[in-house]
């Protein structure tokens, strides 16, 4: 960034804050003609405007916000090569920090140059990655059984996985898989689960509305449900199941899935998005659409090895 762009932001912001001044002052000024604290000459609903300023205490407030963002940009860094009053660098630090050697670093911190934050990244950095790096040599499966191990690997988890899957990782409807009962879309072993947290997954099924129609839609349902043993009307099921075999190019004739495209099995009555009676009819109406991000430039490799060692650990205990 350049010294344009510091003082770019720096006017905008100084005049943001001399505009809120003037505002104040304005609306602070009396120009009614009607002494403070007499009345306005408006009443409605038995209730009387009254000439008041804003509370004093609220005023002071606004004026020591004024004051904080002049004394904020003066002490704090700008865009450009500003360092502001206190010294400090704004522009890649985090970026350069990890470029640099151990000496070059520590030169830096003893130079005070360097944020505390970028600071402690690279020393977590230091301290973490030989660990990391050791567990990434253990197989998934052998790596599930050290607790220590899976308590790190359950900290990961929490921090970036169970927004969706829920911090028990029993997941949640709308397409976030229960990742605690062997029931797999893309396989549950070590190495495909690893596989999923690096390259992501993206699921997609298509609506069958417009194919079928609504009657041909509530036959595929009935059969649907009666896979996994639901009590259906037997009539819609039998004519359902002729209607099946467009289905069965992903979830198979049989209905229990494909692992290789992460189709889901049907017959084993654990429902990714509901599997109710209308919430099945909604998936073929419309088709479903899900996503997991990949992990692997989050995380890095040895990281996501972890973690994939304590999702293994849940659905085998």
């Amino acid at each position: 960034m350049t010294m344009f762009w510091t003082i770019w932001i720096s006017v905008i912001s100084l005049g943001t804050i001399l505009g809120c001044y003037l505002l104040m002052r304005w609306t602070l000024a009396n120009n009614t003609g009607v002494e403070e604290g007499e009345s306005m000459g408006h009443e409605f609903d038995g209730i009387e405007e009254i000439n008041n300023q804003l509370p004093r205490w609220w005023t002071i407030l606004f004026y020591i916000t004024m004051v904080w963002g002049v004394l904020y940009l003066i002490a704090y860094p700008g865009l450009g090569g500003f360092k502001g009053l206190l010294g400090w660098k704004s522009a890649n630090l985090h970026v350069l920090s990890l470029e640099e050697s151990e000496q070059a670093l520590r030169a830096d911190i003893e130079a005070g140059t360097l944020n505390e934050y970028a600071t402690q990244i690279k020393i977590a950095e230091e301290r973490f990655d030989p660990i990391f790096e050791a567990y990434a040599k253990v197989p998934i499966e052998t790596l599930a059984k050290d607790e220590e191990a899976l308590q790190v690997g359950k900290r990961l988890f929490i921090q970036n996985c169970a927004q969706c899957h829920g911090s028990d990782a029993r997941g949640q409807r709308g397409g976030f898989p229960n990742l605690t009962d062997n029931d797999w879309l893309y396989g549950g072993s070590g190495e495909k689960i690893k596989e999923t947290l690096i390259k992501g997954r993206i699921g997609a099924m298509p609506g069958w509305l417009a194919s079928f129609g609504e009657q041909g839609v509530d036959e595929v349902v009935a059969y649907t449900l009666s896979l996994s043993g639901r009590d259906v009307d037997t009539d819609l099921a039998n004519a359902g199941k002729a209607r099946f075999a467009a289905c069965a190019a992903c979830h198979g004739m049989d209905g229990k899935g494909n692992q290789m495209i992460g189709a889901p099995n049907l017959t084993d009555n654990i429902w990714l998005y509901g599997g109710s009676e209308r919430a099945v009819t909604e998936t073929l109406y419309y088709g479903r659409n899900g996503v997991m991000p990949a992990f692997n430039e989050t995380l890095g490799e040895d990281k996501v090895h972890v973690v994939a060692a304590y999702v293994y650990s849940l659905s085998q205990e």
